[in-house]
């Protein structure tokens, strides 16, 4: 199923739009991304839990401001009874190197049509903290103790 194939009702329509803006989301693209969203939008990954359109925008500069070549690419979506959901890889490059994030966001839209919240779910552990050169030792050795033998 495509992103398209969402616009059957108006909460699908706005999972769809928001997901499109993500695949699309640049420097100059910010502001299309943000009309979007609720004034009070939710934002939340593993590094941030805020609220307010911007609070989300600096987020997104920062995103900007910290990698090279970041990219969102929708892979998957559902929309079910309370939320929308978007599967995705993020890809960026970093110091040269290509790095590579999967996670599922759960879209919460308003009455309005506006994105409410948007919560990002995906493991930090095993795709940021275990790439690092001295905390990645210890959350591998970690993952490797409590992993089933």
């Amino acid at each position: 199923m495509r992103l398209e194939d969402l616009a059957r009702d108006a909460r699908g329509g706005a999972v769809r739009a928001w997901g499109e803006a993500w695949q699309r989301l640049a420097p100059e693209t910010i502001a299309d991304l943000l009309a979007l969203a609720s004034d009070d939008i939710r934002f939340r990954d593993p590094f941030h839990d805020l609220r307010g359109r911007d609070a989300f925008e600096r987020v997104l500069r920062h995103l900007f401001a910290s990698v090279a070549e970041p990219r969102f690419v929708v892979t998957d979506h559902a929309v079910g009874v309370a939320a929308g959901y978007l599967r995705w890889t993020f890809t960026w490059r970093r110091a040269g190197k290509a790095q590579s994030i999967e996670g599922v966001s759960e879209i919460m839209v308003a009455p309005d049509g506006r994105i409410a919240a948007h919560l990002d779910h995906w493991d930090s552990g095993m795709q940021v903290y275990a790439r690092l050169p001295l905390l990645g030792v210890a959350v591998r050795a970690v993952a490797r103790r409590v992993a089933v033998r």
